[in-house]
């Protein structure tokens, strides 16, 4: 191990990026927690994707295992190419506002499942809502849903080839809900006085041209750090992120994105196995956040 593997190892190992039940995981709020404990982690972010629900409980059971819980959010933004996600960190959960927000993107999400079920439909396939509903357990449906009936069904082999093949973005069943601006996910993130990070940037497929000056214009609106560390960047993506985020002064962060059997080829805290996240991160964004609010 290097010495920056010794000093990583030191701090202990986080991961800012994981979702549970209340979105698209498999792990609930609580098993999700206790799993990070398993792993050795000293501190995960629950990152829902427009739900903080499972927080109160992920953060009880974080006391009780000595796992520190950070609040916080995935938002989508609208982007002309590829998919752009927003983390938020170490939000307020009590936000009036930032709640209010939150619930008109929950109903974007149902109001688009009937027409992916009509698309499938179209496509030949029998699904319905119902089905749809079964798979989520009493949960919001989200497309990780669409995929498990699909595989259930015998069409698909894995969720994987479901979104490969007829849900992901930009394939045959996908339907696109109605996003935010980054500006206006960024204002919403500082509202509940969180910290806004871009997520993945990997999945953004930019030059480097062009990605340094959607940079530009994400640090004018207020833009706080970057995921630098993440499960499926290579080894070059993360030095042009590193450098980038250096560029701009922006804050590192990492995580898997861990969805648990919606992607079991990630792990919580490892990703694909090379993932390692130190904690000296998160202090760094606890400290921009304190500043930020003081």
């Amino acid at each position: 191990m290097n010495s920056e593997g010794r000093i990583r190892e030191m701090n202990g190992r986080i991961d800012l990026h994981t979702h549970s039940t209340i979105s698209d995981g498999t792990y609930t709020p609580a098993e999700l927690v206790r799993y990070g404990k398993k792993k050795g982690l000293r501190a995960i972010a629950l990152t829902d994707h427009d739900r903080i629900d499972g927080i109160e409980e992920a953060q009880m059971v974080g006391e009780e295992v000595g796992v520190e819980v950070i609040p916080g959010v995935e938002l989508s933004a609208d982007f002309s190419k590829g998919a752009m996600h927003l983390l938020g960190l170490f939000i307020d959960r009590t936000s009036p506002s930032f709640l209010r927000r939150l619930a008109v993107f929950q109903a974007a999400r149902r109001e688009r499942n009937p027409k992916i079920v009509q698309r499938l439909q179209e496509m030949g396939f029998k699904i319905t809502e119902e089905e749809v509903a079964a798979a989520a357990g009493g949960r919001p449906p989200g497309r990780p849903h669409f995929a498990r009936v699909l595989m259930e069904k015998g069409y698909v082999h894995s969720i994987t080839e479901a979104f490969e093949r007829y849900i992901g973005d930009g394939k045959p069943a996908y339907v696109k809900k109605p996003q935010p601006s980054p500006e206006v996910c960024i204002a919403l993130i500082h509202e509940a006085n969180g910290i806004a990070v871009l997520a993945h940037p990997n999945t953004i497929h930019l030059t480097d041209r062009k990605l340094s000056a959607l940079f530009e214009r994400l640090v004018k609106a207020g833009l706080d750090g970057v995921e630098v560390y993440y499960s499926t960047h290579t080894p070059e993506e993360t030095v042009r992120y590193e450098r980038l985020a250096d560029e701009w002064n922006l804050l590192k962060t990492g995580g898997s994105d861990f969805h648990g059997e919606h992607k079991p080829q990630i792990d919580l805290g490892v990703g694909k196995g090379n993932l390692r996240v130190s904690y000296a991160l998160l202090d760094a964004l606890r400290e921009r956040r304190e500043n930020k609010t003081a």
